[in-house]
């Protein structure tokens, strides 16, 4: 433990890194890497537009469909259990590669299904492959990107994701449910090749001991002028400590030393598939048409305003920080909750009963834009910066298998839920927005503008 100390101090003596130049070669990896997000992003809107279409032509009853659509998060509970180790074992570009296959592998499943056994299975591949990604986009970002741009740059994950969601919107008012399929598969062959020309993460390099290569990918990153000297011993040092904690376990992931870190990360991916995004994200024509609301135009005006909205939350994320951009972006849920419990709840209430259409496009909207705000991303931004080396595998895993697992039983409850009680279901979400204000305030630290070992330093010091 002392010489796990001493290498820990090592890291302010050797932390001195200058503010590095935004290189084409990063913004090209970080595009390629992110590619990956935007078929995230059409598989987590599929859904909302396409519902009574493919129930029709397959003759599917609310239960089926209900099945089908949270075989997307069952599929990515399993990818996420593989997904840390994958990437760990074989690196993040080849897990970024397996992942494309079960994408690619899964849409075309779903374009071409004759049955609900193939639509099924199409979508369960697709969850596999977003599985993967979720957990190794993020942290392949993080760990590439200089610490005063990381935060936007990771931010870029759910962009992508929402550009992703805005197609599926969008293109869901036009085009068949098989042809919106073949959309996905476009990103995964953008990637697929240019996966080819972008190096692998220093860290996972360091920790493979290939410590020349370490230099060389941090010398391309940074920049020819950029003194890459300190950067990559901090790195070598945090490997190092890693090392000593090689034999870490699921057991002694749960001790005192990661509580904090441990809490964090799963509490936020609770709180973020709990608030409501289940529901509202895959099933917004059903709602619109459960609110009297026009649905084409609703998820029209949805395609179009959810981009911008995230182009501003990577803006903010830089300046803002993390904890008031959290707790913002929850405090926006939470009202957007309420306002969509009123409108259900006064629907069948003579004389007021006419804001309940406008009610729920207010609603809607303001919840689609505060989640790309913020909730949708800094969760997973968060998650990618606050574990240590040694226990990133396991960690990585156990956070991303609790947010998918949530997603799962909260996609497929939701339209029982709504058949329970709208107002009900909205009231519910509204209390977990409030919760998540609490807990940013209460134990989020703001890790803005902290290298990833300054960010281990701060929680070892408490």
């Amino acid at each position: 433990m002392e010489g796990e100390n001493n290498m820990e101090k090592g890291l302010l003596l050797v932390n001195k890194e200058d503010t590095a130049s935004t290189t084409p070669l990063l913004v090209f990896s970080t595009f390629t890497i992110v590619c990956a997000s935007f078929t995230f992003g059409v598989a987590a809107g599929y859904t909302a537009d396409t519902m009574s279409s493919i129930m029709t032509d397959l003759d599917l009853s609310l239960a089926q469909f209900s099945l089908f659509g949270s075989l997307m998060t069952f599929g990515g509970m399993i990818g996420a259990i593989f997904s840390a180790k994958a990437a760990s074992a074989f690196g993040n570009k080849m897990t970024l590669w397996l992942a494309d296959l079960f994408c690619i592998t899964g849409w075309l499943a779903i374009a071409l299904a004759k049955s609900i056994v193939w639509l099924d299975l199409g979508r369960f591949f697709v969850g596999i492959g977003v599985g993967l990604i979720s957990y190794v986009v993020p942290v392949y970002v993080a760990e590439i990107t200089p610490k005063h741009v990381r935060g936007a740059f990771t931010f870029s994950n759910q962009l992508l994701q929402n550009c992703g969601v805005a197609i599926a919107y969008y293109f869901g008012n036009f085009l068949s449910w098989r042809s919106l399929a073949l959309i996905g598969v476009i990103p995964c062959g953008i990637q697929v090749i240019g996966l080819f020309f972008i190096p692998e993460s220093p860290r996972w390099l360091a920790k493979r001991g290939r410590d020349e290569e370490v230099e060389a990918v941090l010398q391309k990153l940074r920049g020819k002028g950029h003194d890459i000297l300190f950067e990559a011993r901090a790195i070598k040092i945090s490997v190092e400590v890693s090392k000593q904690n090689s034999n870490t376990s699921i057991r002694s992931l749960f001790r005192k030393r990661y509580a904090h870190q441990l809490t964090i990360g799963i509490g936020l991916m609770l709180l973020q598939q709990l608030c409501g995004t289940s529901g509202i994200g895959s099933y917004g024509s059903t709602l619109f048409k459960l609110g009297g609301f026009p649905a084409r135009i609703g998820m029209t005006v949805l395609s179009l305003i959810v981009v911008p909205k995230s182009l501003m939350g990577l803006v903010l994320v830089e300046r803002w920080g993390r904890r008031p951009l959290l707790m913002t972006s929850a405090f926006g849920l939470c009202l957007s909750c309420i306002t969509l419990a009123v409108a259900f709840g006064v629907k069948d209430v003579p004389d007021i009963q006419n804001i309940t259409p406008v009610f729920t496009f207010i609603g809607i909207l303001s919840f689609t834009m505060m989640f790309a705000f913020g909730m949708g991303a800094l969760p997973w931004i968060i998650m990618s910066e606050i574990f240590p080396m040694d226990i990133k595998v396991l960690a990585g895993s156990l956070v991303t298998i609790a947010n998918w697992f949530t997603g799962w039983i909260a996609n497929y409850c939701f339209n029982f839920m709504l058949v329970w009680s709208p107002t009900g279901t909205f009231i519910i979400s509204a209390i977990v927005c409030g919760l998540t204000i609490v807990f940013t305030w209460c134990l989020v630290p703001e890790t803005q503008g902290l290298t990833l070992e300054e960010i281990q330093l701060s929680f070892a010091s408490t």
